[in-house]
């Protein structure tokens, strides 16, 4: 039974439908896995296996009656812990809610559950999302699976490594700068920031835009796509709300493509040893699927200043951290009040510079991929640093002046508004997963996961 965890998602959906396996022995499958990895590696929290086999018992009643009880029925997973859950606490990492139940569901929770997911807690997370190293107050630190000295990235870390680590069948996470495409390239698995308004956002920040966009995260590509299909169906309550639906398995595009790369999105420090990973790749695209490649990218201007800004209004005008009082605030770590002092500090002149930006890069880049199918670029300008480490501080000779500065191959294309994930690249020589970041042209997310489907064989 142990063993049921280490199959697909798509494979263990299979079992069960075919009634090869039940929910309760999936479940349990994935907790004694939990039992043997997550104590090292502190991924899952808030753990509740009680009610996770509540809810597996009632989908092996659903089955035996001969009902359907959804497309992610029996799948085990864990919300990332930014996400509201009625049945688990929810503490955003962070001392001020560590008691915090909210009583409800969030959209991603509740879409999960009644598509006969099986919850059985919430994955780690730093304060707020705020970093790519996953720590906190509450719970810890996320470490790497491939090398429990390092850090797995973050904002969405623990369910990278849950994933990683075959605790959860599936996991969502949510990305801001990168916080869903980092810790996935750290992690070794795929993990998608779609287009906005594909998966509503129903949270307590604007949605005019709002650039924290929820998403999937997965194995492979085609469990990504079982998931991702339940999440980006269309909500009235979300005013961008678009849908799109996703069907497994992911079919492989039928023509060769033309492929623009970037090795610095506009001039960014990259490691070496992360750029070999990638250049090995971009080779065997070349020659294993006879693509075009040219080296080339869209015009990224503005896009740090736009970023910075727009990322500190966000966090400013967050109805939930808004009701902070002074000394809630203060007990907050160092960059999430870095954010909200910025924020508050805006004058409605930034702000709308700031909106001028992004409405002017997502021209530019909607212009660019009239040339091209698809760009790839780095995910991250590092490989894992040490997890004591809250940030990288130097990068490739360049020294870094911000606690985001290192991880703006992500934040920039986030200001494009294109969809981009991480699929797994290869491997350094010290052993760390590489990703490299698929991006797709405006509203390609399906597009870009058959191109991703297709490269997803050529991995190192």
């Amino acid at each position: 039974m142990s063993e049921l965890c280490d199959l697909t998602a798509i494979e263990q959906r299979r079992l069960l439908a075919a009634k090869e396996a039940s929910a309760v022995e999936l479940l349990e499958s994935h907790l004694a896995r939990i039992d043997e990895r997550n104590p090292a590696l502190n991924a899952v929290v808030s753990l509740d296996a009680e009610v996770g086999r509540q809810r597996a018992t009632a989908i092996d009643s659903e089955v035996a009656a001969g009902r359907d009880p959804g497309p992610l029925a029996g799948l085990v997973t864990a919300h990332k812990d930014l996400t509201e859950t009625k049945d688990f606490r929810t503490t955003y990492g962070s001392p001020v809610f560590a008691d915090f139940e909210p009583g409800f569901d969030g959209v991603i929770a509740s879409r999960v559950k009644a598509a006969g997911g099986v919850a059985i807690g919430k994955t780690n997370t730093p304060e707020f999302g705020a970093g790519s190293n996953t720590f906190n107050p509450v719970h810890g630190a996320t470490v790497n699976v491939f090398d429990q000295t390092k850090t797995c990235g973050g904002s969405s870390g623990g369910a990278a490594v849950a994933l990683a680590a075959n605790m959860v069948s599936i996991a969502d996470g949510s990305d801001f700068g990168g916080s869903l495409r980092n810790p996935a390239a750290w992690s070794d698995i795929v993990g998608l920031r779609p287009s906005l308004g594909v998966v509503p956002n129903l949270g307590a920040g604007s949605a005019w835009p709002n650039l924290g966009i929820c998403g999937p995260m997965a194995r492979n590509v085609d469990d990504l796509a079982l998931l991702f299909d339940v999440l980006a169906a269309p909500e009235v309550l979300d005013p961008l709300s678009r849908g799109m639906s996703f069907p497994t398995p992911v079919e492989p595009v039928d023509r060769p493509l033309r492929v623009a790369w970037s090795d610095t999105l506009g001039g960014l420090p990259v490691e070496a040893d992360v750029l070999g990973v990638l250049h090995a790749f971009r080779g065997k695209i070349e020659d294993d699927l006879g693509w075009e490649v040219v080296d080339a990218e869209p015009d990224l201007t503005d896009a740090d200043e736009c970023f910075h800004s727009l990322r500190a209004w966000a966090f400013s005008t967050d109805a939930l951290m808004g009701s902070l009082d002074s000394d809630q605030r203060a007990q907050l770590k160092e960059t999430v009040q870095l954010e909200l002092n910025e924020g508050d500090a805006m004058s409605a002149a930034q702000v709308s510079q700031g909106l001028r930006q992004l409405k002017s890069l997502w021209r530019r880049t909607v212009g660019f991929f009239d040339s091209y199918d698809l760009l790839i670029a780095p995910v991250t300008q590092v490989s894992p640093f040490p997890v004591e480490l809250e940030f990288p501080t130097v990068v490739a000779g360049v020294e870094m002046q911000r606690y985001t500065e290192w991880m703006m191959s992500c934040c920039r294309i986030t200001v494009t508004g294109m969809p981009a994930m991480s699929l797994p690249a290869g491997l350094t020589d010290a052993g760390l997963p590489v990703g490299a970041q698929l991006i797709g042209g405006p509203w390609a997310d399906a597009e870009l996961l058959r191109a991703a489907k297709t490269l997803e064989p050529l991995r190192g």
